[in-house]
């Protein structure tokens, strides 16, 4: 089981690669983002193929959307100057806090 979450954490790296190339490439007008686009989302669903075969599917996808926004948001913020103001990170925090108390105390976060 913790092998099958240490995939989850690679697939929401690989979503970040394929989000910030996403937004560097351009509107697909830059090849080499454009090219981080295809590995990072390729990527991210190799893994979470692999994943689902441990994890369940609504806690698989919580965790991986949860953490990518966060991620996302903290790429766009050092690599696109893009602001974090104090609600944000609050929501952030809150995402984080609902992605401890499923796998701490819920039952569901196992097959």
């Amino acid at each position: 089981m913790p092998k099958a979450y240490l995939i989850l954490v690679i697939a929401v790296l690989f979503e970040g690669v394929g989000t910030a190339s996403l937004q560097a490439s351009q509107q697909f007008t830059r090849w080499l983002p454009t090219l981080g686009v295809a590995v990072g989302f390729g990527g991210a669903m190799i893994c979470l193929v692999w994943v689902l075969r441990y994890l369940p599917l609504g806690i698989t996808y919580a965790i991986w959307s949860g953490l990518g926004i966060c991620l996302t948001a903290v790429i766009g913020w050092v690599f696109f100057r893009q602001g974090v103001d104090l609600p944000a990170i609050l929501g952030m925090g809150m995402i984080v806090a609902g992605i401890v108390v499923i796998n701490v105390f819920s039952g569901t976060a196992t097959h």
